[in-house]
Protein backbone atom coordinates (compact mmCIF):
# COMPACT_ATOMS: atom_id res chain seq x y z
CA UNK A 1 0.00 0.00 0.00
CA UNK A 2 1.12 3.91 -0.79
CA UNK A 3 0.59 4.32 2.92
CA UNK A 4 2.75 2.14 4.53
CA UNK A 5 5.48 3.10 1.84
CA UNK A 6 5.37 6.69 2.71
CA UNK A 7 5.23 6.10 6.42
CA UNK A 8 8.32 3.53 6.48
CA UNK A 9 9.84 6.54 4.49
CA UNK A 10 9.45 8.99 6.91
CA UNK A 11 10.41 6.33 9.70
CA UNK A 12 13.43 5.52 7.86
CA UNK A 13 14.56 9.62 7.51
CA UNK A 14 14.58 9.81 10.95
CA UNK A 15 16.62 7.16 12.02
CA UNK A 16 14.17 3.89 12.26
CA UNK A 17 15.41 0.98 11.53
CA UNK A 18 12.98 -1.24 12.26
CA UNK A 19 9.05 -0.75 10.67
CA UNK A 20 6.07 -2.76 10.86
CA UNK A 21 2.66 -3.46 10.63
CA UNK A 22 0.78 -5.51 13.05
CA UNK A 23 -2.81 -6.44 12.29
CA UNK A 24 -4.47 -6.12 16.09
CA UNK A 25 -7.57 -7.85 15.15
CA UNK A 26 -5.43 -10.81 16.33
CA UNK A 27 -4.66 -9.80 19.74
CA UNK A 28 -8.26 -7.56 20.48
CA UNK A 29 -9.01 -9.39 23.82
CA UNK A 30 -5.49 -8.95 25.45
CA UNK A 31 -5.22 -5.41 23.93
CA UNK A 32 -8.71 -4.73 25.90
CA UNK A 33 -7.45 -5.89 28.76
CA UNK A 34 -4.41 -4.31 29.30
CA UNK A 35 -5.37 -1.11 27.96
CA UNK A 36 -9.02 -0.71 28.10
CA UNK A 37 -11.71 -0.44 24.95
CA UNK A 38 -10.09 3.08 23.39
CA UNK A 39 -6.80 1.56 23.28
CA UNK A 40 -8.63 -1.71 21.59
CA UNK A 41 -10.95 0.25 19.25
CA UNK A 42 -7.50 0.39 16.74
CA UNK A 43 -7.15 -1.77 14.41
CA UNK A 44 -3.78 -1.15 13.72
CA UNK A 45 -0.48 -0.82 15.01
CA UNK A 46 2.69 0.70 13.10
CA UNK A 47 5.80 -0.50 15.21
CA UNK A 48 9.13 1.39 14.79
CA UNK A 49 12.20 0.03 16.58
CA UNK A 50 15.89 1.35 17.15
CA UNK A 51 18.88 -0.84 17.43
CA UNK A 52 20.61 0.22 20.65
CA UNK A 53 24.68 0.50 20.47
CA UNK A 54 26.57 -2.63 20.47
CA UNK A 55 30.07 -1.11 22.68
CA UNK A 56 27.45 0.55 24.97
CA UNK A 57 25.52 -2.70 25.88
CA UNK A 58 28.42 -4.61 26.07
CA UNK A 59 29.87 -2.38 28.77
CA UNK A 60 26.34 -4.05 30.74
CA UNK A 61 29.00 -6.50 32.91
CA UNK A 62 30.97 -3.51 33.96
CA UNK A 63 27.74 -1.45 35.47
CA UNK A 64 29.44 -1.54 39.38
CA UNK A 65 31.35 1.99 37.03
CA UNK A 66 29.25 4.92 37.62
CA UNK A 67 30.12 5.71 33.84
CA UNK A 68 29.14 2.69 32.10
CA UNK A 69 25.63 2.94 33.64
CA UNK A 70 25.37 6.78 32.95
CA UNK A 71 26.67 6.36 29.11
CA UNK A 72 23.93 3.31 29.02
CA UNK A 73 20.96 4.93 31.09
CA UNK A 74 21.74 8.23 28.29
CA UNK A 75 22.49 6.82 24.92
CA UNK A 76 20.32 3.63 25.61
CA UNK A 77 17.67 4.77 27.44
CA UNK A 78 17.06 8.22 27.18
CA UNK A 79 17.88 9.24 23.85
CA UNK A 80 16.83 6.52 22.32
CA UNK A 81 13.12 6.71 23.39
CA UNK A 82 12.85 10.77 22.83
CA UNK A 83 14.17 9.84 19.27
CA UNK A 84 11.62 6.99 19.02
CA UNK A 85 8.81 9.43 20.36
CA UNK A 86 9.86 11.97 18.17
CA UNK A 87 9.03 9.63 15.18
CA UNK A 88 6.06 8.67 16.25
CA UNK A 89 4.64 12.03 17.04
CA UNK A 90 6.08 13.20 13.36
CA UNK A 91 4.05 9.91 11.79
CA UNK A 92 1.29 10.52 14.09
CA UNK A 93 0.76 14.04 12.54
CA UNK A 94 1.15 13.31 9.19
CA UNK A 95 -1.90 10.48 9.43
CA UNK A 96 -3.63 13.17 11.26
CA UNK A 97 -3.44 15.44 8.29
CA UNK A 98 -4.40 12.45 6.00
CA UNK A 99 -7.79 12.20 8.35
CA UNK A 100 -7.88 9.44 9.91
CA UNK A 101 -7.58 8.77 14.02
CA UNK A 102 -3.97 8.09 15.34
CA UNK A 103 -2.38 7.75 19.09
CA UNK A 104 1.11 7.48 19.16
CA UNK A 105 2.15 5.34 22.34
CA UNK A 106 5.21 6.98 24.68
CA UNK A 107 7.88 4.56 24.42
CA UNK A 108 9.00 4.32 28.07
CA UNK A 109 5.75 4.81 30.37
CA UNK A 110 4.18 3.15 33.04
CA UNK A 111 0.63 3.71 33.43
CA UNK A 112 -0.40 0.83 35.83
CA UNK A 113 1.33 0.72 39.00
CA UNK A 114 -0.05 -2.44 40.24
CA UNK A 115 0.42 -4.90 36.87
CA UNK A 116 3.72 -2.78 35.90
CA UNK A 117 2.75 -2.79 32.42
CA UNK A 118 2.44 0.35 30.17
CA UNK A 119 -1.29 0.94 28.31
CA UNK A 120 -0.33 -0.89 24.93
CA UNK A 121 2.68 -3.32 24.52
CA UNK A 122 5.05 -2.65 22.55
CA UNK A 123 6.10 -5.89 21.94
CA UNK A 124 3.08 -7.69 21.49
CA UNK A 125 2.80 -4.91 18.21
CA UNK A 126 6.92 -5.58 17.00
CA UNK A 127 5.73 -9.39 17.40
CA UNK A 128 2.50 -9.25 15.16
CA UNK A 129 4.30 -7.38 12.89
CA UNK A 130 6.81 -10.24 12.16
CA UNK A 131 9.71 -8.21 13.40
CA UNK A 132 10.96 -10.98 16.21
CA UNK A 133 9.48 -13.16 19.02
CA UNK A 134 9.30 -13.01 22.88
CA UNK A 135 12.17 -14.34 24.46
CA UNK A 136 12.24 -16.54 27.81
CA UNK A 137 13.19 -12.54 29.40
CA UNK A 138 9.86 -11.66 27.74
CA UNK A 139 11.64 -8.95 25.76
CA UNK A 140 11.10 -8.85 21.50
CA UNK A 141 14.00 -10.77 19.93
CA UNK A 142 14.63 -10.09 16.69
CA UNK A 143 16.95 -11.90 14.55
CA UNK A 144 19.74 -9.49 13.16
CA UNK A 145 19.85 -7.58 16.57
CA UNK A 146 18.21 -9.78 19.55
CA UNK A 147 16.66 -7.93 21.97
CA UNK A 148 18.65 -4.89 21.97
CA UNK A 149 16.32 -2.55 20.29
CA UNK A 150 13.89 -0.24 22.01
CA UNK A 151 10.02 0.05 20.35
CA UNK A 152 7.60 2.45 19.74
CA UNK A 153 3.84 1.74 18.30
CA UNK A 154 1.69 4.17 17.05
CA UNK A 155 -1.89 3.01 16.93
CA UNK A 156 -4.54 3.96 13.97
CA UNK A 157 -7.54 3.42 12.04
CA UNK A 158 -5.48 4.11 8.69
CA UNK A 159 -5.79 1.01 6.39
CA UNK A 160 -2.76 0.02 6.43
CA UNK A 161 -0.84 -3.63 4.93
CA UNK A 162 0.37 -6.03 7.81
CA UNK A 163 3.95 -6.80 7.24
CA UNK A 164 4.30 -10.19 8.42
CA UNK A 165 3.35 -12.97 11.22
CA UNK A 166 4.52 -13.57 14.63
CA UNK A 167 8.19 -15.82 13.88
CA UNK A 168 8.72 -18.33 15.63
CA UNK A 169 10.37 -18.67 18.76
CA UNK A 170 13.92 -19.28 18.65
CA UNK A 171 15.12 -19.68 22.20
CA UNK A 172 15.04 -23.79 22.45
CA UNK A 173 17.11 -24.79 25.24
CA UNK A 174 18.94 -21.67 25.88
CA UNK A 175 18.95 -20.24 29.07
CA UNK A 176 21.17 -17.61 29.68
CA UNK A 177 18.37 -14.60 30.24
CA UNK A 178 16.91 -17.09 32.93
CA UNK A 179 20.20 -17.74 34.55
CA UNK A 180 21.75 -13.95 34.57
CA UNK A 181 19.46 -12.27 35.87
CA UNK A 182 20.36 -10.90 39.38
CA UNK A 183 16.96 -11.22 41.21
CA UNK A 184 15.97 -14.59 39.33
CA UNK A 185 12.51 -12.47 37.93
CA UNK A 186 12.16 -15.53 34.63
CA UNK A 187 10.99 -18.98 35.24
CA UNK A 188 12.61 -20.07 31.99
CA UNK A 189 9.33 -20.91 30.21
CA UNK A 190 8.95 -20.24 26.68
CA UNK A 191 6.67 -17.88 25.16
CA UNK A 192 2.93 -19.06 24.60
CA UNK A 193 0.45 -16.00 24.05
CA UNK A 194 -2.41 -17.99 25.79
CA UNK A 195 -0.71 -18.05 29.28
CA UNK A 196 -0.22 -14.30 31.06
CA UNK A 197 2.99 -13.09 31.76
CA UNK A 198 3.41 -14.02 35.38
CA UNK A 199 3.77 -17.40 34.14
CA UNK A 200 7.22 -16.39 32.83
CA UNK A 201 8.10 -13.10 34.80
CA UNK A 202 7.48 -11.77 37.95
CA UNK A 203 8.11 -7.96 37.15
CA UNK A 204 7.68 -6.62 40.84
CA UNK A 205 10.99 -8.60 41.47
CA UNK A 206 12.38 -6.07 38.63
CA UNK A 207 10.99 -2.88 40.34
CA UNK A 208 11.62 -4.03 43.97
CA UNK A 209 15.27 -4.16 42.29
CA UNK A 210 15.20 -1.12 40.85
CA UNK A 211 13.61 0.55 44.26
CA UNK A 212 16.59 -0.65 45.85
CA UNK A 213 19.43 0.65 43.93
CA UNK A 214 17.88 3.91 43.84
CA UNK A 215 17.51 3.95 47.86
CA UNK A 216 21.23 3.01 47.84
CA UNK A 217 22.02 6.27 45.50
CA UNK A 218 22.36 4.41 42.16
CA UNK A 219 20.84 5.44 38.53
CA UNK A 220 18.36 1.78 37.98
CA UNK A 221 20.04 0.04 35.58
CA UNK A 222 20.52 -3.89 34.46
CA UNK A 223 19.63 -5.07 31.32
CA UNK A 224 21.70 -8.19 31.85
CA UNK A 225 19.50 -10.32 30.18
CA UNK A 226 19.30 -7.96 27.26
CA UNK A 227 23.24 -7.80 27.32
CA UNK A 228 23.50 -11.68 27.45
CA UNK A 229 21.23 -12.88 24.52
CA UNK A 230 23.19 -14.79 21.90
CA UNK A 231 20.84 -13.22 18.94
CA UNK A 232 22.67 -10.16 18.66
CA UNK A 233 25.65 -10.46 20.44
CA UNK A 234 28.55 -9.65 19.62
CA UNK A 235 30.84 -12.68 20.28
Amino acid sequence: MQSNKQIERLAKQNGIKYFGVADLSLATDEIKRQGGTEISKYPYAISLGIALLNNIVDQLPQRPKREVIVNYRHHAYDVVNQRLDLTASLIGSFIQDNGYNVLPIPSSQQVDEQRICAEFSHKLAARLSGLGWIGKSCLLVTPENGPRVRWVSVLTDLPLKPTGRPLEVRCADCSKCVDICPVHAFTGKLFNEEEPREVRYDAKKCKRYFEQMKKAGQLSVCGMCLYICPHGHND
